[in-house]
């Protein structure tokens, strides 16, 4: 199973990566909503992590993007958020977003998650 990581702060992908390649996961990592959408011209993941706010492009707006793209818009999405951002999450479930965790990220409870979503991925 491949996922894509994407969260601007370094610590936070890092360990993130570390827990979920422990759990036997594949894991890309990108620290910009354009480098994913880079990524994602050659890459096709099983499923997406991706934080909310990051510079260049928000999360919502990655979201968007890849939403509208044929070829993706079938990828699950998971969005980390920090408290206060319940706007967001909201607009992150309109574009598409499959389920969200708050910040600070349980990495057992992402674990759990991404199972629960991907059950039915078959590889």
């Amino acid at each position: 199973m491949q996922l894509l990581i994407v969260e601007d702060e370094l610590p936070i992908l890092q360990t993130i990566s570390l827990k979920l390649k422990k759990e036997g996961f594949e894991t890309v990592g990108c620290t910009t909503g354009l480098d994913a959408l880079k990524q994602l011209e050659t890459f096709t993941p099983d499923l997406i992590i991706t934080d909310i706010l990051m510079p260049y492009i928000s999360g919502l707006e990655l979201i968007s993007a890849i939403k509208h793209q044929e070829h993706l818009k079938h990828i699950p999405i998971i969005v980390l958020s920090t408290l206060g951002q319940e706007e967001s999450v909201e607009q992150a479930f309109t574009l598409g977003a499959d389920d969200y965790i708050k910040k600070p990220v349980s990495l057992a409870e992402l674990v759990l998650r991404i199972k629960r979503i991907t059950r039915s991925i078959v590889k």
